[in-house]
């Protein structure tokens, strides 16, 4: 199909590789789009929508992969494992029955341990028995025995996901260091994806940046850039997670005006919707068991003291059991009613990066969000991940609320920062210029000789 702009959003097909939809501007193609022709249509369109009243981002596991595709480090990979446990064809089925039911479509890791949670939870339940009976006593070893083996294959399991995420974090890092490795393209790439995002006019709320990733990744540039997050823990030594929003923030008085303190740049409210591969269950100074946040570096080794010997019961990653804590009630109910708090109100702008559609608990949120009429949806994908974007557009409707940039050009980040994201700066001088040119440029009134022409105010500014 040749390079045109369409009409009709309702023309572009999914199956095309490059899709935008930016407020009037439709196009979608095969052929490699010219940056040129569609950076005035976008980057103003994005500019407008960064400055809406409430900003929220969602970062999927995209976001990693772009990182560390461009430092040539190895992406994290969620594919099935295989188990050797007896039962693993039940467990596999089932892992495929709910990736189904969810939208996902293939079933990846969290899947699998979401299932194996749940079957240990059962047999934990059965080898409870105190039934005196023969079939009482028989069911009892074997759900012990099977307790046993799928605790060990979810140990294995969870300590291969961390494994892999601290192999891509040391790579990341690596390349950072590595002058033979470009750590000035790799710093740029960081610095103009999220600094557009935190880099908004003083008295507009703080930028909400939810993620789905276990990694550090997004804490790391930020240490780099020199933004502050405000998450929900606690503490300098052994911060720890709390059921309270409330947060410490930063304002300060502008010059000249006393009594109206505006938010401090540079300042990002910060949330790990699945959990991090340096959350752990731990008992508190309270006594009580707690969700704390250990010491443990980015790109640390795999034999790291804050690596848990034993992963399915202290490890935090969205979905696992842990032991003695309700997961699906603390830590991860607390965050997701923050998503859903964050996103589902009036005057509300959420971009997703990276994010692939397959979490329903998500997905649900922001069908919920459109269905406010002032909220809005930004899109950008590498590629319509495997029919969910589309279903998921189906699903919510409200085609007027969805701005798309879809497809390899718009969403490689090298191409997005470069061309289509806004300037990454609060640049109040440009913003100045530009409102004096306007008022100079303005027509003057007619006026007869004996009238005198008052000049425009701005005009000698």
């Amino acid at each position: 199909m040749p390079e045109s702009h369409l009409s009709q959003p309702s023309q572009c097909k999914s199956r095309l590789k490059h899709r935008v939809k930016a407020g009037t501007h439709h196009f979608c193609s095969n052929d490699e789009p010219d940056p040129v022709q569609h950076r005035e249509h976008v980057e103003p369109w994005l500019t407008a929508l960064l400055q809406a009243e409430h900003l929220s981002v969602l970062i999927g596991s995209g976001f990693t992969t772009a990182v560390a595709s461009t430092a040539t480090a190895p992406p994290l990979d969620l594919s099935p494992g295989q188990f050797e446990a007896p039962h693993a064809n039940a467990v596999a089925q089932a892992a495929a029955a709910s990736a189904k039911r969810i939208g996902r479509g293939s079933p990846n890791l969290e899947d699998q341990a979401r299932v194996i949670g749940e079957l240990i939870g059962g047999l934990r339940v059965l080898s409870l028995v105190t039934d005196a009976t023969e079939d009482a006593k028989q069911l009892r070893d074997v759900a012990s025995s099977l307790l046993k083996d799928w605790k060990t294959e979810l140990d294995s399991s969870l300590f291969s996901l961390v494994k892999q995420v601290l192999t891509t974090e040391t790579a990341i890092d690596a390349a950072l260091t590595d002058s033979n490795k470009q750590p000035e393209r790799i710093r740029r790439l960081l610095a103009g994806f999220l600094l557009p995002f935190a880099s908004r006019a003083t008295s507009r709320e703080r930028t909400h940046i939810f993620t789905t990733n276990y990694d550090r990744l997004i804490e790391y540039a930020c240490d780099l850039l020199g933004l502050r997050l405000i998450d929900r823990f606690v503490g300098s030594l052994t911060p720890v997670f709390h059921s309270s929003r409330l947060g410490v923030d930063l304002h300060y008085n502008p010059p000249g005006i006393r009594g109206e303190p505006r938010y401090l740049e540079g300042v990002v409210r910060f949330t790990k919707l699945h959990g991090s591969v340096d959350w752990q269950t731990a008992e508190g100074h309270s006594g009580r068991s707690e969700v704390v946040r250990v010491a443990l570096p980015f790109g640390a080794p795999d034999d790291h003291p804050g690596v848990p010997p034993l992963p399915g019961d202290q490890l935090l990653v969205y979905p696992n059991a842990a032991k003695e804590i309700a997961t699906l009630e603390f830590p991860y109910a607390e965050m997701f009613r923050d998503f859903a708090a964050a996103v589902c109100q009036p005057n509300v702008v959420v971009v997703t990066y990276g994010y692939g559609f397959g979490d329903d608990h998500i997905n649900r949120v922001l069908r919920d969000m459109l269905s406010i009429p002032s909220t809005h949806l930004v899109i950008i994908s590498y590629d319509g991940a495997e029919d969910r974007l589309q279903n998921f557009q189906d699903s919510a409707g409200h085609e007027a609320q969805l701005t798309l940039l879809i497809g390899p050009h718009f969403a490689g980040l090298e191409s997005l920062v470069e061309h289509y994201l806004p300037k990454p700066a609060i640049d109040q001088a440009t913003w100045r210029m530009v409102e004096i040119l306007n008022r100079r440029m303005r027509p003057k009134p007619e006026s007869s000789s004996k009238d005198e022409v008052n000049p425009e105010p701005g005009d000698f500014e």
